[in-house]
């Protein structure tokens, strides 16, 4: 029962001193001849020598003393390997010297100090002897000396961390439940995918300023396989579009860069529904990918701005994806993807340039100046340590219930899943990121669509325009027009025929580069700040004039500008697809007259005739230019 109560270490700590006193006694670790080890005995402690000099030989050895090493054969002698258990080991928890009311009023201050700052051990101890003196009146209760009361501390430290993690790590432990845990136990692919956002314990280069930034990781994880189904790496803070492009590449995976090497694509799962295969369904944009494609069914989220807004809401109630909140300040229930950050984190960060660490205490002298990597760059190489690294290395936490030895990856896992649930058939949409983009209901203008002041305007509200009198209800009038908030140039909706039409901004010609709706509106600030009677052709001007000048040195204008000059989009939109010319109305118009006779022929001196006419019009022109040049030069030289 004594090794029982004894950790791994411990337990370990104590068979190794049995074997030494064991060599002790009999010149051997066994304790028998018939057990020798190579080499044994050893002339130190052959058959011929004296127990004090085997005593002797034994503290050199161990760096003891003489007195130590008898302590430990009189009570091997006696006891066995159990003689050899530390005293403060074998009591209960160590406090079976302690008062019973003392340790239950030092519990309930150790309690106390859950939600508030770490104290140290002396105001603990001055808190539960005034306690036990209120309470039971002075000197009822012993109280323990210093180093007792000290040592009492950290027995009790056990039980309710308080002085020796984080304050925030001891609040964790002090809410953890009585009882058994739960958890929601996926059993395919899909049934749940957890997605959360961290501070990466890294700093990234601004691209436009060439200075440090702080970035943060969005990551989609489904839980049955562990495998990261979406990652998107952010200037300062995350918005509700990056948790949607996250989601978005869990439908649509990214493909894989030529650089990469050829095992880190996903393999192909599955078998074809039909026997007649579609040559997109088998070389589509989910094959050659990253990562796996799946069709989430639920979202397990934290109670964060991003993920409860109303754009990835509504993108969930489009898709049917049933949007579960965690509890609050609740850390298990997203534990597999908070543990993902922590492999991460020692895995593959800690070993990059610019590397601050976990907290402030852990952080470096000035890690920023050694910061290297460009936001796109650090998010291709945590892509690449998922699809190469991390998906194939067993996890502990992937098992088979009916084989719990065997770890698998998440690639394995993916395998097993696939075998339980069966062929996953993720939507081949082409246009299906649309669904993904911010939805505004507005109604269709003589002029076009107006959203926040701006206006839109296109080939595809033809047939739309001006509904007000037509004595149709404004909940019908009503249309959805999709928009990324990082690009408000354009804007796209879908018509009755289920056809996507794109519009453009009026001042979208004006701009060399996308817009978000973030700057547009710090530029109109901007501008009102100049000018009495702004517009926004002016204040863009000014926006992009002042980050162009490098004044841009604001934390809030750094984020805007970082997200307009990433070189890859939150969404990867489909391509603009330009209607035929003869789709145009004017050529549709031609094209359906009637065919006209052939002009007659021509001959080739009148040819040459018109030609010269035409170019003696030319020479007239000019002379005529000539000579209101000459005049006007005439009236500047009399003014």
């Amino acid at each position: 029962m004594v090794l029982a109560r004894l950790s791994k270490e411990e337990r370990k700590d104590v068979l190794e001193r049995a074997e030494h006193v064991r060599e002790m006694l009999t010149g051997y670790r066994s304790g028998t001849e018939g057990l020798a080890r190579q080499g044994e005995p050893r002339p130190e402690y052959a058959p011929g020598r004296s127990m004090g000099q085997r005593y002797a030989a034994k503290a050199s050895e161990l760096g003891v003393t003489k007195r130590t090493v008898e302590r430990w054969a009189q009570a091997f002698l006696a006891d066995g390997e159990a003689g050899l258990v530390p005293k403060k080991a074998t009591t209960e928890g160590g406090l079976a010297n302690a008062d019973a009311r003392w340790v239950e009023a030092a519990e309930e201050v150790l309690g106390e100090y859950a939600e508030e700052s770490r104290p140290s051990v002396k105001l603990v101890l001055e808190r539960v002897q005034a306690r036990l003196e209120v309470r039971f009146g002075p000197g009822v209760v012993p109280l323990p000396k210093r180093t007792a009361g000290y040592r009492w501390m950290q027995e009790l430290e056990r039980r309710r961390p308080t002085f020796r993690l984080s304050t925030k790590r001891n609040r964790e432990i002090a809410d953890r439940p009585d009882g058994i845990y739960g958890k929601l136990r996926p059993t395919r692919p899909g049934e749940y995918v957890l997605m959360d956002t961290t501070r990466l314990d890294v700093f990234a280069l601004d691209p436009a300023t060439l200075r440090w930034v702080q970035a943060e990781l969005t990551v989609a994880m489904d839980w049955y396989t562990r495998c990261i189904t979406g990652i998107r790496v952010t200037p300062v803070s995350t918005k509700a579009v990056d948790a949607a492009a996250v989601l978005f590449q869990t439908y649509r995976p990214r493909p894989v860069p030529a650089t990469w090497p050829k095992e880190a694509a996903w393999p192909d799962h599955g078998i074809p529904q039909g026997v007649l295969v579609d040559v997109e369904a088998v070389h589509g944009p989910i094959t050659g990918a990253v990562g796996p494609a799946l069709v989430p069914e639920t979202l397990v989220v934290d109670h964060g701005k991003i993920y409860l807004s109303e754009h990835l809401t509504s993108v969930c109630r489009r898709l049917g994806i049933s949007l579960q909140p965690a509890r609050l300040r609740t850390g298990r229930d997203k534990g597999p993807i908070e543990r993902f950050f922590r492999t991460l984190r020692e895995d593959l960060l800690q070993v990059l340039p610019g590397y601050k660490g976990p907290d402030i205490h852990s952080r470096g002298l000035n890690p920023e100046k050694d910061a290297f990597f460009f936001l796109h760059e650090l998010e291709a190489i945590i892509r690449e340590w998922a699809a190469v690294v991390y998906h194939r290395r067993p996890h502990s936490g992937l098992v088979d219930p009916h084989l719990p030895k065997l770890e698998l990856s998440p690639t394995a896992m993916f395998e097993h899943g696939l075998a339980r649930a069966g062929y996953i058939e993720v939507p081949r949409e082409p246009d299906l990121a649309y669904e993904f983009l911010q939805v505004t209901m507005r109604t269709v203008q003589h002029y076009g669509v107006e959203i926040d002041g701006r206006r839109y305007n296109g080939e595809g509200l033809d047939g739309l325009r001006d509904m007000a009198g037509s004595g149709i209800e404004l909940s019908k009038r009503r249309h959805a027009f999709c928009a990324d908030p990082d690009d408000i140039s354009r804007i796209y909706f879908r018509d009755a025929k289920n056809t996507w039409h794109t519009l453009c901004w009026e001042h979208a010609p004006s701009l060399q580069m996308p817009l978000s709706e973030e700057a547009l509106q710090f530029a109109r600030r901007l501008a009102a700040q100049k000018y009495t009677y702004p517009n926004d052709r002016l204040a863009v001007a000014l926006l992009l004039e002042r980050w162009n000048l490098g004044l841009g040195d604001s934390l809030v204008e750094r984020r805007m500008a970082l997200r307009l000059s990433r070189e890859q989009n939150a969404l990867e939109l489909p391509a603009e697809r330009s209607a035929p010319v003869s789709d145009l109305p004017s050529v549709a118009h031609v094209l359906s007259l009637p065919e006209q006779p052939a002009p007659p022929a021509v001959e080739s001196a009148k040819e040459v005739e018109a030609g010269d006419d035409d170019a003696d019009g030319l020479e007239e022109l000019g002379e005529e230019l000539d000579f209101y040049a000459t005049a006007l030069k005439d009236i500047d030289d009399d003014d």
